[in-house]
């Protein structure tokens, strides 16, 4: 009997870890980004899909084509449009391809295809790269619209040239609100807008290349007059095709989103929006390549709007709906990002869901744009003309700028009011007191705030001293030319 006892009571201890365990995935589930609301309607995946689809690469198509050529440049545009709306298809159907168990995320569609731990490695390392690289390209993008947009539009002569760093940053702030969102659905009227200006600027692209006419020194011949030259062009046109149908990595994520029922299974709507999405992403790409490839034949530029020349009203205007899309885009790519940062922090590094460290994740996620000012900054070389000295050459003037010095680093500084909410979010017992493990990840915080601010300040202060605004030739000579 003893022996029964102890059995029956070591079957009920792994039961109750279960029972357990699976409370805590739920509850962790209602709170992560991907699958804390699982509301969304058809449209939805149709612009989240569009958005994630169709960005700047449509613009490089007419290259494409010039590289490719007439018959070659069809058949690889239109086999591509089939083959990755078949493989997203397929994607649509192995979302719940096992009864009652839905595959959220891509990794883990992987890991029931090569087990636990190796669909693990195989997949996240190449989905982190793609996603968080595709964020850099679009923090890099989002910068280069608004600078294109600035440059062609102010054409006075009392218009300054602004440093392509700072358009970046500009682009990154309203990253820091919008990131703080909590999960897909909530991102959705910004998805809308990034899709509406996808199919804007894709329209401008064609139907200005088609106002402009057929120019009359056209060429449609190969590029390249040597056999490796064609080849390189080859292989390039389909990186640029490929780049351009890029978005199969957030199918999953973009589909844990809609409601699914016995009777009405997500595969359902999620296909329509699908259907809808590649029908636009039609009208956009088609189009661009053809008549873009049509007007300008090999002399196209790999941004279509460049070879448009003008007017400059509609180039600027292209490029600023370029930046809008982006900023959809970004999100659309950072939010399975935010979902596998804090389901991490959460298992692995046990902290408790909450807002403070959704802010602080997700700001820091965001931060990251500081690198990328530093580097730049770096990659320019101290300048000709650097100086040093005083700003002002007055007291008062000397002054008011140690004073509003202050002010800026005390800005920069700004958080300590929250340090006791967070710490609040921390377990604590007689053993392991919370302030152990806060100092820990304060400690980490502070080696990465001084990986920003220092090389932020003393780099770009030691490459550009006191002359903040640095004079671009090949920018004054273009906008010269839209004065003449």
């Amino acid at each position: 009997m003893a022996e029964i006892r102890e059995e029956s009571s070591s079957t009920v201890v792994p039961d109750d870890n279960k029972i357990d365990k699976e409370r805590r995935q739920k509850e962790l589930e209602a709170w992560l980004p991907i699958t804390s609301s699982r509301n969304a309607k058809w449209w939805y995946s149709a612009f989240h899909n569009v958005t994630a689809i169709v960005g700047a690469g449509v613009l490089s198509l007419p290259y494409a084509m010039a590289q490719l050529g007439w018959g070659p440049g069809a058949v690889v545009l239109v086999l591509s449009w089939i083959i990755t709306l078949f493989t997203l298809w397929q994607m649509v159907e192995m979302h719940e391809l096992v009864p009652g168990k839905r595959f959220d995320r891509y990794h883990e569609l992987c890991q029931h295809a090569f087990g636990e731990k190796l669909g693990l490695y195989i997949v996240v390392p190449q989905q982190l790269m793609v996603q968080v690289g595709t964020n850099i390209v679009y923090m890099v993008t989002g910068g280069k619209s608004l600078q294109k947009a600035y440059n062609t539009l102010c054409t006075s002569p009392g218009c300054k040239d602004i440093r392509l760093t700072y358009w970046i940053m500009i682009f990154a702030a309203p990253h820091f609100f919008i990131s703080q969102l909590p999960n897909f659905n909530a991102i959705w009227v910004i998805s809308l807008a990034a899709a509406a200006m996808s199919l804007s600027y894709s329209t401008i692209a064609w139907t200005a290349s088609l106002h402009k006419g057929i120019q009359p020194d056209v060429h449609y011949g190969p590029k390249s007059s040597t056999t490796p030259g064609m080849a390189f062009d080859f292989l390039s046109a389909l990186g640029n095709v490929a780049f351009a149908y890029a978005g199969h990595n957030v199918v999953l994520e973009i589909q844990a989103t809609i409601p699914s029922t016995p009777e009405i299974p997500s595969k359902k709507p999620m296909w329509k929006g699908v259907k809808l999405a590649y029908f636009i992403v039609a009208v956009c790409y088609f189009p661009v390549a053809f008549i873009g490839y049509r007007i300008f034949g090999n002399n196209v530029q790999d941004n279509v709007l460049i070879s448009l020349e003008k007017p400059a009203w509609l180039i600027g205007a292209g490029n600023i709906f370029v930046f809008v899309h982006v900023i959809g885009s970004y999100q659309v790519f950072a939010v399975p990002v935010f979902d596998q940062m804090e389901t991490f922090m959460v298992k692995k590094m046990k902290f408790k869901p909450s807002l403070p460290l959704r802010v602080i994740g997700r700001s820091l996620y965001v931060g990251d744009y500081s690198t990328i000012a530093w580097t730049t900054s770096l990659h320019k070389g101290i300048q000709p003309d650097v100086h040093y000295g005083p700003k002002s050459s007055t007291t008062p003037g000397m002054v008011f700028g140690f004073l509003s010095v202050l002010g800026n680093v005390a800005t920069a500084y700004v958080g300590h009011n929250v340090v006791l909410e967070i710490q609040a979010t921390i377990p604590s017992t007689p053993e392991i007191p919370s302030k152990k493990p806060m100092w820990k990840g304060v400690k980490l915080a502070y080696f990465i705030v001084a990986a920003c601010f220092f090389p932020v300040a003393l780099i770009g202060c030691k490459i550009f001293g006191n002359n903040r605004s640095v004079h671009d030739t090949k920018i004054e000579e273009k906008r010269q030319l839209v004065r003449d």
